[in-house]
Order: C-alpha cells, then sequence, then structure tokens
C-alpha cells in the first residue's frame, strides 16, 4: 500500500517512541444493516492495510448498537466480501458483545454526575440545542440529582418506558461551538429484538458512546473513520477520558469515496432493493461489493482503483472510468479470448461444401502463449455481428458490404455476393463467396483486404443471454442533486439491455474460467446466478488516461 497522510502520522509517532512497529491495531466497525459497498471497500482497504505494513492486527467489530434494520444475513455477506477481497481479521467481534460493559461505564458517568436523564423529546431537543451561532439551551432535567437520574436509568433499563420517552445525556457544555458536544444523548430506548442478544436489552448506547469504549478495551491504537466524524472526534476523546481508559485510540479520519454515477446512500439503496428497481443487492449495476462481483470485477482490481484513487482529507469526485479502467487492465493481460456475436446475421458461403466442418487453431490469448490454443469449427453457414455489415455503407467502411471483400478473422476472405431482406427492409441472411486458398493467409495474387470481422459456426456454437450495463444513474455527481429532486428522478431507464439470441463458440463453456474477453466486443463475466448469461464488465477501449 502506497504511503498516505496517516502513514506519515504513524511514521511520526513510532519515531517518537509512541508505538512499535508490530503493535498497531487497527479495526474495520461497518454496520450491519446492508450490504458493503465501493465505498466501504476504501474503509476497510485502509483499516486492513495498515495493520498489514506496519506488521499489525485489524479487528473485524461489527457496529450492531442499532438493532431496528440489523440482521445476520448483512453480517454473513460482510464476512464474505472482506474474505474475498483477500483480508484477514484477527478478531471478529461485535459492538453488542460490550453492552454490558458499557452500560456499567454509564452508571459510573451518572455517579460522577457526567451524565443525566432527560425527558425532552426528539424536537424538543433539536429546539433546545441551539444553532452553528446561537448556543444551546440547558435541558430542564440536567441538574436531577445522582439518585433520580440512577433510578431513572435502571427503571429505562428495566423497560419501564416507552421508546422516545427519555435518553441518558452526556453532561458537558451546552454552549460549545461544536453542536456534538452539546449534552449529547449516549443512550435510548429501543423495544427492539436485537440479532445477538434477542430481547435482553431495551436500551441502546448511541454510538459515539460505544465505539470510543470498544476502541479502548480492543486496544486499538488508531481509529480510522470517514471524515464526517472529525467533527465527533472531540466527543469521542471526551468518552474515552471520563470512562477512564489508560491507553487512548487516536482517531484520524480521511476523505470518502465519491464515484460518479454513483449513490453511496445505504438508505437508498436499500430502498432500490426493496422496491425491485434492481435484481437484488447484487445487481451487477449496483455498487455493492456483491454486485461488482457479479459484474466481473476482481479483488485485485478494486485495490488497484482504491489505490491510485488515493487517501486524503479533502473530499473529491473520482470518475467511475478509474474503476473501469483498472479491470480492463487486468483481464487485458488475463482475460481468455473467445468469439462471440452479439446481434447475429446469418451468412451462407455458397462455395463451401455444405458437409464439411473444418479446424483453425486460435491462440486463448494472442500475447500470452502459455494459455495455449484452442480449435475453433468453420462450416458453410456462420454467424456474424449486424453491425458488421452495411447495405449502404458509409465512407471508409472496411467490413462486409456488397461486392466487397473482408476477412473473416482466422479464417478466409469472404465477398458478398447477395443479400437476402424481409418485407420490412432488415437485411435476414447474406451470401458470399471465399477465397478458399486464402485460409488464414494472404491472398495468392497479393491483393490487399483492410478489414476483419469475428464469426461462430451457425452450426457448432451456442446460444447465450448476455447483459449490457451502463451507469444507474444519469446525474455526474449524485451530491448535487436539487432539494426538489431525488435520486429516483435520475435513474437511467436504459441502465440494463438484454441480448436473448446470441451466438458464442462452444470453447466458451468449457474449462474454469469465468471472465473472457470477447474479441473486438469487451469484457464479460459468467453470471453465477443466471446459467447461460454472460454480464458486461467493460467495454473492449476506453479514451480514459489515469493521472
Amino acid at each position: 500500500m502506497a504511503s498516505n497522510f496517516i502513514h506519515d502520522i504513524i511514521d511520526d509517532e513510532i519515531a517518537l517512541g509512541k508505538h512499535e512497529v508490530g503493535k498497531i491495531q487497527t479495526r474495520f466497525p461497518p454496520e450491519p444493516n446492508g450490504y458493503l459497498h465501493i465505498g466501504h471497500a476504501k474503509a476497510l482497504f485502509i483499516d486492513f492495510s495498515t495493520a498489514v505494513k506496519y506488521g499489525g492486527k485489524c479487528n473485524l467489530r461489527f457496529d450492531d448498537t442499532n438493532p431496528t434494520k440489523e440482521d445476520v444475513e448483512f453480517v454473513d455477506a460482510i464476512k464474505e466480501d472482506i474474505t474475498w477481497l483477500g483480508y484477514e481479521w484477527d478478531k471478529c467481534l461485535y459492538g453488542s458483545s460490550y453492552f454490558d460493559k458499557c452500560c456499567e461505564l454509564a452508571v459510573d458517568l451518572i455517579k460522577k454526575g457526567k451524565a443525566y436523564v432527560c425527558d425532552l423529546d426528539k424536537d424538543q431537543m433539536r429546539e433546545y440545542r441551539g444553532t452553528l451561532t446561537e448556543p444551546g439551551k440547558n435541558s430542564p432535567y440536567r441538574d436531577r440529582s445522582v439518585e433520580e437520574n440512577l433510578d431513572l436509568f435502571e427503571r429505562m433499563k428495566n423497560g419501564e418506558f416507552a421508546d422516545g420517552t427519555h435518553t441518558l445525556r452526556a453532561k458537558i457544555d451546552m454552549a460549545s461551538p461544536n453542536l456534538n458536544m452539546r449534552d449529547p444523548a449516549i443512550y435510548r430506548i429501543k423495544h427492539v429484538k436485537h440479532h445477538q442478544t434477542g430481547s435482553k436489552w431495551c436500551i441502546y448506547p448511541m454510538y459515539d458512546f460505544a465505539h470510543p469504549i470498544q476502541d479502548a478495551i480492543e486496544g486499538i491504537t488508531h481509529s480510522l473513520c470517514s471524515l464526517e466524524y472529525e467533527a465527533h472526534r472531540p466527543l469521542y476523546n471526551w468518552v474515552v477520558d471520563e470512562c477512564g481508559f489508560e491507553k487512548k485510540p487516536r482517531q484520524i479520519e480521511f476523505a470518502r469515496l465519491n464515484l460518479t454515477n454513483t449513490v453511496m446512500s445505504k438508505r437508498y439503496l436499500r430502498e432500490l432493493v426493496e422496491t425491485g428497481l434492481v435484481d437484488g443487492w447484487d445487481d451487477p449495476r449496483m455498487p455493492t461489493l456483491c454486485g461488482l462481483r457479479r459484474r466481473g470485477y476482481t479483488p485485485d482490481s478494486i485495490k488497484e482503483f482504491l489505490t491510485r484513487a488515493g487517501i486524503a482529507k479533502t473530499d473529491s469526485l473520482i470518475d467511475v472510468a478509474l474503476l473501469e479502467y483498472c479491470v480492463r487492465e487486468e483481464l487485458n493481460a488475463k482475460a481468455p479470448r473467445r468469439i462471440a456475436v452479439l446481434d447475429p446475421v446469418k451468412v451462407v458461403i455458397d462455395n463451401y461444401p455444405e458437409d464439411r466442418v473444418e479446424y483453425f487453431e486460435v491462440a486463448n490469448h494472442p500475447g500470452n502463449p502459455d494459455m495455449g490454443k484452442r480449435q475453433v469449427p468453420f462450416t458453410r453457414e456462420i454467424w456474424i455481428d449486424r453491425e458488421d455489415f452495411a447495405l449502404v455503407p458509409p465512407p471508409k467502411f472496411f467490413r462486409m458490404k456488397p461486392d466487397g471483400e473482408v476477412r473473416l478473422m482466422g479464417a478466409y476472405i469472404v465477398k458478398c455476393s447477395s443479400v437476402v431482406q424481409d418485407e420490412e427492409g432488415n437485411v435476414t441472411e447474406i451470401h458470399c463467396t471465399a477465397d478458399l486458398e486464402s485460409g488464414n493467409g494472404n491472398p495468392v495474387d497479393g491483393r490487399k483486404v483492410k478489414g476483419t470481422i469475428h464469426w461462430v459456426s451457425a452450426d457448432i456454437c451456442d446460444t447465450v443471454k448476455v447483459n449490457l450495463y451502463e451507469p444507474l444513474f444519469t446525474i455526474k455527481n449524485t451530491g448535487d442533486i436539487p432539494e426538489d429532486k431525488t435520486y429516483a428522478d435520475y435513474l437511467n431507464p436504459n441502465s440494463v439491455k438484454t441480448l436473448t439470441d446470441c451466438k458464442v463458440e462452444k470453447a466458451l463453456a468449457k474449462g474454469d474460467d469465468t471472465r473472457f474477453q470477447f474479441v473486438r466486443t469487451g469484457y464479460f463475466v459468467r453470471d453465477n446466478k443466471k446459467p447461460g448469461t454472460y454480464n458486461r464488465i467493460v467495454s473492449l477501449k476506453d479514451s480514459f488516461k489515469p493521472e
């Protein structure tokens, strides 16, 4: 992993003797209320890679302090995604495992006069909080006695009060210029069954209270998080200090990952799934890691993208073309080549024997002889791509056209002699004659043929479905959506195009490979949920040039 400002900080601390190489401890703390997306991948990439670089350890800790939408399904999916990316956690932990300790420390804060039970509801609390330019007002319940607060908190814990009627708040400073320090809530009532603790608890600690406690208990040296938590850092430190921890984690913030034409809101991604606008969390158009996996992206391509995107303190918008570039570069080097005709039209070679089958030897990868060769069958009737034929060709059209010659890739030169059209003028069949002395070589008379097109035998091929994907959203920066609009206003109605009658060589279905270059077309992956279907990962070429 390339050095960055986080590593510069750690390097300085090691040089000053504050930490030792091999003793750096990080953690990745996802909330199990959805599937990880590419934005989460940046966080886990930083957490795990930092631990690896310094010979330390990284814990996986599920932030399950809000049980409303959390589920074991998401726990399992998150573990699968991390493993798929090639990372190993030291310990797998749950925030809920610390509920007893959090409650104990909350009682200690009450006894020290540092916390109190407040009866203000959510709207009243917002009103009392003040604004960025005006100080807040003390809650009328702020000066309750320690005894009364202990009693009320115990009754909260015992389930005597309804949701929203009471909160436990830290007693800090209602005039603080940092709104997060204006007596924040640290416990709330939620009569909800928890996926780990069942019905044991009806009060749950807030993230800003639980997270620093968990970090301190685990011996986390560096709590790495996204930039929106920068304003929460004073509260993080307050909790660590007031709870009496000797080893104090250091919180360091980095900019989140923002991608063009991509939504990173887990709430809205959930909405897309629940309303059926996409084919589940792993829809290949989704920015989730399971969606990218089904789309055909590789762990190495994602990590290369995150490396190139960089780690900074300032938010920026990264072009999704960089992600596409990274997987294209990898697959260009590794993916075996196969022939696929996505929009087929039949070609009959009139001077080729009807019962003859000829095999041409073709390299699986023209740049890698170690990948071997395969035999591609050639017959009298073949399929070519419709866009490779023009009845009325434009200037400089070097593919198939009436009375024009073209090379069939790896095979003969053919000349179009006639076409068959339906009542609407659509070409349904093309007739050609082949120069049978030009098999995979130059014409004997030395004439030049500029165009080369791909093909498959019509008699020896398979028919498959192919999905061609475009961005799910039409707006480049989803952070710029006007107030009177929603994400739904920018959904791309053409984000997927399904072709149902694609012709492919039979070698596509053989072997263990799942990702291929369809020659002259793009990179595709076998859909792991729909047999006989291939998803386009990226197009063959792009004008994008990474810095």
